[in-house]
C-alpha cells in the first residue's frame, strides 16, 4: 500500500489563486457566442454577455482573465473597441480564421464581463503592430481618474470610474506572431514600452508581465531577465501538450490509440522539467523571487473538430485533458514560490476549454469540473508532503487554508487501481467532517456532448476509510479525487 505523510507544521509556499486564471483570445468562438451574444440576442445576457456562462465561471471562483490575446493582442488598436458599436472598425483577423471582426467586444465590455465575474483583468498591450504612444493612451483611458482628455474620452463613453486593471502584458509571443523579434531586440523594446505604463492610481500599482520565451527557449529567458529583471513583475512562459505530432502535426481530440493518451500525459509532464530550468535561471537575477513566473498559455491543442473552421481551434474535451488539467495544476502548486499565475487556454469553446456553447446551448468539460473541484487549493498553503511507495502514475497535493484542508489526487494509469493511505502525522480526523468528489473515465476518450452533457461529471465519492490520523482511498485509473477535510 502506497503511503503519503502529510506534516501540517512543515508548511511549503502559498498557493497563489491566480494559477487558476484564465484566457479569452478574440479567437473563434471563444469571445463571440461564446461570451458576447449582444444584447438584442434572444440567448439570455446582460448587456450582451451570456448569463449562463458567467454563472458557470463564477462558480470556479475564477480569479484573473486575460484578454484579448494571445496572437491577436499584437493586431488589436483599442481604438477599434470603444464608442458606439454601430460605428467600431471592422478588420479582418488575420490569424484565427480570416473572419471579420466587429469589435462589438472591446474595452468596456471586458471590464464589464470582468466586473461580473468578480476577477482581476489581465489586459495584453500591442507591441507587435502597436505603438508606444497607442498603449500609454489606452492605460490611460483604462485607469486614469482626473481632467485628461482620455478619461473624459471615457466617461463620454459611458464609465465614469476608472477600472481598476491589476495586470498588464507587454506584448504577446514576440518571439513569433507578437514581432519575430529577438530575445535581444524584444528586451530593448520591452524596457522601452513598459516606462510609459503609468500607473494612474497609485493605490493599485499595475503589475507588469513581459513576454516570455516559448517552451525551452532558456535563451530568451535568461537574455530578458539579465536585461530588465528589474523593469518587470513577471515574465511568462508558454508550453502546450501536442502529443507524438506535435507543432503542426498535431494528434485527435477523441477516437485515439492508447500511445496518444501516454503521449500528451508526457508532454503535461513537462511543464514540471521548464519551470525547474526557467526558475532556476530566474535565480541568477531574482534570488528572491520578486519576478513571477506567469504561464499564461497553456493546455492540451489537438486537431480541430471535423466540419469546423481550422483557424477556430474548436476541440472536444476528453478525461485525456481532465488528467493534464490534474497534473499540471499539482506542478504549478509545487512550483509555488515562483509560478504566481497561469491562464488554461483557454476559457470557451477554443484549445483546452471550461465550456462548449452551441447556439443556446452550454456544457461544461470535464476540464471544467476538475477547476471546481480544485478551487479548494486557492490561496492555500502547500503542505509537505513525504510519499513512501507511490506509483509513479499517481500525482497529489494537500493544502491548508484556515483549519480546512484539501487533498487532491490523480491517477492517470489507464489500468491499475491504486489504494492509497494519507496520514495526518500532527493531527487527528476525530470530529473532522470529511467529504469527497472525484471525476472518473468510463473509456480514455469519455466526453460531454450537447445530447449527453452530463456524460462525464463529478460525483460524490465515498470509496474511502478513515481512522484516527489516516485516510485511505482506493483511486480508480483515469481519475481525479478530491478530499475536503473541515
Amino acid at each position: 500500500m502506497s503511503k503519503l505523510y502529510i506534516s501540517q507544521k512543515r508548511k511549503k509556499h502559498e498557493i497563489n489563486k491566480n494559477i487558476y486564471g484564465h484566457f479569452a483570445e478574440h479567437l473563434g468562438r471563444c469571445i463571440y457566442e461564446g461570451i458576447w451574444v449582444g444584447e438584442d440576442s434572444e440567448i439570455p445576457n446582460v448587456r450582451g454577455i451570456r448569463t449562463d456562462v458567467v454563472e458557470a465561471l463564477k462558480e470556479l471562483n475564477i480569479p484573473v482573465l486575460r484578454w484579448p490575446g494571445g496572437c491577436f493582442a499584437d493586431e488589436y488598436h483599442w481604438r477599434d473597441g470603444i464608442g458606439p458599436r454601430v460605428d467600431r472598425r471592422k478588420i479582418v483577423n488575420t490569424h484565427w480564421g480570416g473572419v471579420v471582426e466587429n469589435n462589438h467586444f472591446g474595452t468596456h465590455e471586458f471590464f464589464d464581463l470582468v466586473e461580473m465575474l468578480g476577477c482581476d483583468a489581465y489586459v495584453n498591450g500591442n507591441v507587435g503592430s502597436g505603438t508606444v504612444a497607442e498603449m500609454a493612451d489606452w492605460v490611460e483611458y483604462i485607469t486614469a481618474s482626473g481632467d485628461s482628455s482620455l478619461a473624459d474620452e471615457r466617461r463620454k463613453n459611458g464609465r465614469e470610474k476608472p477600472w481598476n486593471m491589476k495586470y498588464f502584458g507587454v506584448g504577446n509571443e514576440n518571439w513569433g506572431c507578437g514581432g519575430n523579434m529577438r530575445a535581444e531586440a524584444y528586451a530593448d523594446e520591452y524596457r522601452r514600452y513598459q516606462t510609459f505604463v503609468k500607473n494612474h492610481n497609485p493605490e493599485q500599482p499595475i503589475y507588469k508581465i513581459a513576454g516570455g520565451a516559448n517552451i525551452a527557449d532558456y535563451h530568451w529567458t535568461e537574455t530578458m531577465m539579465k536585461n530588465a529583471h528589474w523593469l518587470m513583475n513577471g515574465l511568462s512562459l508558454h508550453h502546450y501538450a501536442f502529443g507524438t505530432g506535435g507543432w503542426p502535426h498535431k494528434l485527435p481530440a477523441t477516437n485515439f490509440p492508447k500511445e496518444e493518451w501516454h503521449t500528451v500525459i508526457r508532454d503535461a509532464k513537462f511543464m514540471d522539467e521548464l519551470i525547474t530550468k526557467h526558475s532556476t535561471l530566474m535565480d541568477k537575477f531574482d534570488p528572491d523571487k520578486r519576478v513571477g513566473m506567469i504561464v499564461d498559455e497553456w493546455g492540451a491543442w489537438y486537431t480541430v473538430e471535423p466540419g469546423t473552421n481550422p483557424g477556430f481551434l474548436y476541440q472536444q474535451n476528453t478525461v485525456r485533458d481532465a488528467m493534464v488539467a490534474a497534473i499540471t495544476l499539482h506542478i504549478f502548486h509545487n512550483h509555488g514560490d515562483r509560478v504566481t499565475m497561469a491562464n488554461i487556454a483557454q476559457t470557451i469553446n477554443v484549445l483546452q476549454s471550461m465550456i462548449l456553447t452551441e447556439g443556446d446551448k452550454m456544457l461544461k468539460t470535464p476540464t471544467y469540473h476538475v477547476f471546481e473541484m480544485f478551487k479548494g487549493h486557492q490561496d492555500g498553503i502547500l503542505l509537505d508532503v513525504h510519499q513512501d511507495g507511490v506509483a509513479e502514475y499517481i500525482t497529489s497535493s494537500v493544502s491548508q487554508k484556515d483549519e480546512t484542508l484539501t487533498i487532491s489526487v490523480c491517477n492517470y494509469d489507464l489500468e491499475k487501481t491504486e489504494e492509497l493511505t494519507y496520514i495526518l502525522e500532527d493531527g487527528k480526523l476525530s470530529g473532522k467532517t470529511i467529504t469527497a468528489q472525484a471525476l472518473i473515465g468510463e473509456k480514455m476518450d469519455a466526453h460531454n456532448t450537447f445530447e449527453d452533457p452530463e456524460n462525464v461529471t463529478k460525483v460524490a465519492y465515498e470509496n474511502f476509510t478513515t481512522g484516527e490520523t489516516c485516510i485511505t482511498v482506493t483511486i480508480p485509473p483515469m481519475s481525479v479525487v478530491v478530499f475536503t477535510i473541515e
